[in-house]
C-alpha cells in the first residue's frame, strides 16, 4: 500500500490540543527517533532515565534548550507496537501558554522530526494495522460529534462494531470466490467445488443485510449531521419569533413589516442528545422585491433538504379552507413521503374565542403556540423527539452515516445482483469470478483492504493536524 505524501520512516510531531493559550496542551512525537529527540530534551526528575522508563508510564521532569529551561512538563511514554500509530509515540504535556507550545515545537523540529501532515498520526495507526479504515474515520466523526447520538454512531463504528459485520460477509464472499477460482483451475475436468443453491443462500442474505443497512444512511446522515427542521410559512406569522422562542434568545429580527426574513438563518440546538438543525427562512409569498424573492427561492430550496417542516400560520386569521389549500399544495411541490409536516398554529394569545376547525386541525397534527410568550414550545420539542426517537434506538446498532459507505455499499449490492444473475443464467465460472471480484472490491474498499492514495489523501486530508 503505497503513502504518497506521507513518509512513514519520518518521526512526526505536532500539537495535539488546540491552538492557543489554556490551561495545558500537549504535544506528540510518533517514529523511530521519538525516544532520542526526547532524551536531548528532556530530564525526569530524581535518578530516573528516560531510557529506562517503562512503556505507558508517566514521569515528570524538565525540558530544556541547551540547558536553558523551556518548562516542568509531564512525559507519557508508549513503545511500539503498543502505542496509537504502532510506533514508538511520546506525548508532552505542558503548560498552556503559547510560546512555550511553540517553543516544544521548535525544539522536536530541531532535533530532527518534522511537522505531521494532517491526519498522519491517524493514518500511520491504519498503515501499521491498529484500526481498518472505516475505524479510522470515525476518529474525525468522534471529535466533530455534537450530539449524542453522533456521539453514538461514530464511538460504534471507531469500536468495530461496522467494520466487523462487513469483513464477515466479505469473508464468507471471498469463500466462494475462492471455490470458483477453483473449479477454474479444474475446468478441464468439469468440476464444480462452489455449490451453486449455497451461493444463492447467501447472496439472498447479503442482499437483505446490506439493503438494510443502505437504508440505514437516510436516518444515520441526518443524525450524524444534525436533523434538519425548516420553519416556513406566510410573511408575518411569527416564524422568526417561533425560531427564538425555540432557542430562547434573539436569533432572528423580529418586526411586524412582513417580510423582515429575506435570507435563512440557520442554527443548532442539541435537545436530549439530537442535534436539530432550525432554519428560519423568509415569508412565503408572490413579491416584486427582487432580495426578497432570492429569499423565498432560497426558502424553497431549505424546505427540499429538511426532514421536518414546521408549517407555521396564524390561529387568529387562518381558516381551515386556507390550511387545507397549503398542505395540497406542499404535497404538489414536493411530494417527498419521507418529510415530514408540523403545523404550528401560531398567535393563540390573539384569540378571542375558540375556532370551530380547531378539532380538525388536531387530527392533521397541528401544536398550538404562542411565539410571543414561549407557551407550549416544548410540545415542539417533543414532538420533533418522537420524529426521531426510532433513529435514536437505532444509532445502537448498525448504522451507515458515511456517504463514502453509502455508495460503497450500493455498488456491492449492484454486483451482487450481476452475479445473482450470473448464476441463474448458467454464465461461465471466469465470468462469475469477475462479478465475485467486483463485489469483494467495493466491500474492501470500505475497511480499506482496497485503497489508493487518492482514497486515503481524501480521509486523512479532513483530519486536524495532531490527530
Amino acid at each position: 500500500m503505497s503513502t504518497t505524501g506521507y513518509f512513514t520512516d519520518d518521526t512526526i510531531c505536532a500539537l495535539a490540543t488546540p491552538a492557543g493559550t489554556g490551561a495545558i496542551a500537549v504535544l506528540r512525537l510518533s517514529g523511530k527517533d521519538s525516544f532520542s529527540i526526547l532524551s536531548k530534551l528532556f530530564k525526569p526528575s530524581g535518578k530516573t532515565d528516560f531510557a529506562s522508563v517503562e512503556s505507558h508510564k508517566v514521569i515528570l521532569g524538565q525540558l530544556s534548550d541547551n540547558g536553558k529551561p523551556v518548562d516542568e512538563v509531564l512525559v507519557t511514554k508508549f513503545v511500539g507496537p503498543n502505542s496509537y500509530t504502532g510506533e514508538d509515540v511520546v506525548e508532552i504535556s505542558c503548560h498552556g501558554s503559547w510560546y512555550i507550545q511553540q517553543e516544544i515545537l521548535r525544539l522536536m523540529l530541531d532535533n530532527g522530526s518534522r511537522m505531521a501532515n494532517p491526519g498522519e498520526f491517524t493514518q500511520r495507526a491504519f498503515l501499521n494495522g491498529k484500526m481498518d479504515l472505516s475505524q479510522a474515520e470515525a476518529v474525525a466523526d468522534l471529535i466533530a460529534s455534537n450530539s449524542a447520538t453522533s456521539h453514538t454512531i461514530a464511538f460504534r463504528q471507531m469500536r468495530g462494531h461496522f467494520s466487523r459485520r462487513i469483513q464477515q460477509l466479505r469473508q464468507q464472499l471471498l469463500d466462494f470466490a475462492a471455490l470458483i477460482e477453483l473449479e477454474l483451475d479444474f475446468s478441464e475436468e468439469d468440476v464444480e467445488f462452489a455449490n451453486r443453491d449455497k451461493l444463492i443462500e447467501l447472496l439472498n442474505t447479503m442482499n437483505t443485510e446490506l439493503s438494510q443497512l443502505i437504508k440505514s444512511f437516510a436516518l444515520g446522515n441526518v443524525l450524524k449531521n444534525g436533523i434538519p427542521v425548516a420553519i416556513i410559512g406566510q410573511p408575518n406569522v411569527g416564524k422568526s419569533t417561533l425560531l427564538n422562542a425555540i432557542f430562547n434568545e434573539e436569533k432572528a429580527i423580529v418586526s411586524e413589516i412582513p417580510g423582515t426574513t429575506r435570507d435563512t438563518i440557520e442554527d443548532v440546538l442539541v435537545v436530549e442528545g439530537v442535534s436539530f438543525r432550525f432554519i428560519d427562512t423568509a415569508g412565503l409569498r408572490e413579491s416584486d422585491d427582487t432580495i426578497e424573492s432570492l429569499g423565498i427561492e432560497r426558502t424553497y430550496e431549505k424546505i427540499r433538504q429538511a426532514a421536518i417542516i414546521l408549517y407555521v400560520f396564524d390561529a387568529s386569521t387562518t381558516t381551515q379552507e386556507e390550511i387545507n389549500e397549503t398542505i395540497t399544495d406542499f404535497r404538489e411541490k414536493f411530494d417527498d413521503e419521507k418529510q415530514r409536516l408540523i403545523l404550528i398554529a401560531n398567535k393563540i394569545d390573539m384569540l378571542e374565542e375558540i375556532p370551530h376547525n380547531f378539532i380538525n386541525l388536531v387530527e392533521l397534527e397541528t401544536i398550538f403556540v404562542s411565539a410571543k410568550r414561549k407557551e407550549n414550545i416544548n410540545l415542539i420539542l417533543e414532538s420533533l423527539l418522537k420524529s426521531v426517537s426510532v433513529g435514536v434506538e437505532e444509532a445502537n446498532q448498525s448504522i451507515v452515516a458515511s456517504s463514502r459507505h453509502y455508495h460503497a455499499l450500493k455498488k456491492t449490492l449492484a454486483a451482487l445482483d450481476e452475479v445473482f444473475q450470473g448464476v441463474h443464467t448458467g454464465i461461465s465460472g471466469d465470468l462469475l469470478s469477475s462479478d465475485l471480484k467486483a463485489a469483494l472490491h467495493h466491500l474492501g474498499t470500505i475497511t480499506g483492504e482496497i485503497t489508493n492514495d487518492e482514497l486515503l489523501g481524501n480521509i486523512f486530508g479532513r483530519f486536524c493536524i495532531g490527530k
